[in-house]
């Protein structure tokens, strides 16, 4: 099941993107179970919310219960945005970095969460501003000390994630500034779908890419993750405990804009987009903040 979040005329709703003939419409849950939450979040913290969603979708699509909006990230205000750095062999070794022997980790406000087709904002402070594609892990329910053998039953699913980083920040800084290049605002575009983790057969072999105006700059697989989906959350939820929508950004493949020669940056008027096999395409425009 993919599950889209949408601004509506009556407010933000969680919806399912319809299937077959209804391909590409949105579903209305809640017109066909007025008990379920609108909020994604509140949705992923019923022990039984995906199920339900499941057997509302089939009614409402059956009904012909559709609604429209404004498509907006699958978790449009995240308790968490956690991010792992270095997580591909290949990444760490163009950024002149060693492998790392555990996962390194930071993170990033919710003000930096955007969804499809919205700004990329480049603050006027930052001159080299680049893209990071990422599978991003949204989790399903509350847990902490989760083993890495149960890891998975706590993953609702999947989106594509965009670790936007202004390298001019996080590097070169009175004592390294990770989390102001990494964190302003609209640096976490997410999208532009959950797709449940069921759809998903294998989130470790999953093709990845990155296009900035038509032209591929990153393209690998999730297969080259050093620290897998399981290691994370199991690593994670030792120091914090994880929520129902919460998301980890996983890490980014190599190709990225400052490892170029010469340099890619992002400016006004670029098209970014994060493409991963199985979650769609998310499309991100890029404008100069005001």
């Amino acid at each position: 099941m993919r599950l889209a979040t949408l601004e509506t005329e009556s407010g933000r709703k969680v919806t399912a993107v319809g299937d077959g003939a209804a391909a590409g419409n949105y579903i209305d849950l809640h017109a066909a179970d007025p008990t379920l939450p609108t909020c994604p979040k509140a949705l992923l913290a019923l022990p039984d919310g995906l199920k339900r969603a499941a057997v509302a979708k089939e009614q409402a699509q059956a009904k012909g219960l559709y609604v429209t909006g404004r498509l907006l990230a699958p978790i449009p205000v995240p308790g968490k945005i956690i991010c792992i750095g270095l997580n591909y062999k290949d990444h760490a070794a163009e950024s002149g970095q060693p492998i790392p022997s555990e996962p390194v980790c930071f993170s990033k406000f919710s003000t930096a969460a955007i969804g499809p087709e919205a700004e990329i904002r480049l603050p006027k402070v930052a001159n080299k501003v680049d893209y990071e594609a990422e599978l991003v892990v949204v989790i399903g329910k509350r847990g902490k000390h989760i083993p890495k053998e149960k890891a998975f039953e706590y993953i609702a699913g999947y989106t594509n994630g965009n670790d936007v980083s202004a390298r001019d920040w996080q590097i070169g800084r009175p004592g390294g500034q990770w989390l102001i290049g990494k964190t302003p605002d609209t640096f976490a575009p997410m999208g532009p779908y959950l797709v449940t983790a069921d759809e998903i057969a294998d989130p470790h072999e999953l093709q990845i890419q990155f296009r900035l105006n038509g032209q591929t700059l990153q393209n690998s697989n999730t297969k080259e993750l050093i620290f897998k989906l399981d290691e994370l959350v199991a690593h994670l939820s030792q120091f914090v405990t994880l929520d129902a929508g919460d998301v980890i950004f996983t890490g980014t493949p190599p190709g990225v804009g400052a490892a170029r020669k010469p340099p890619v940056f992002m400016k006004p008027g670029d098209l970014a987009e994060v493409e991963i096999a199985g979650l769609g395409i998310l499309k991100n425009f890029v404008v100069a903040d005001e």
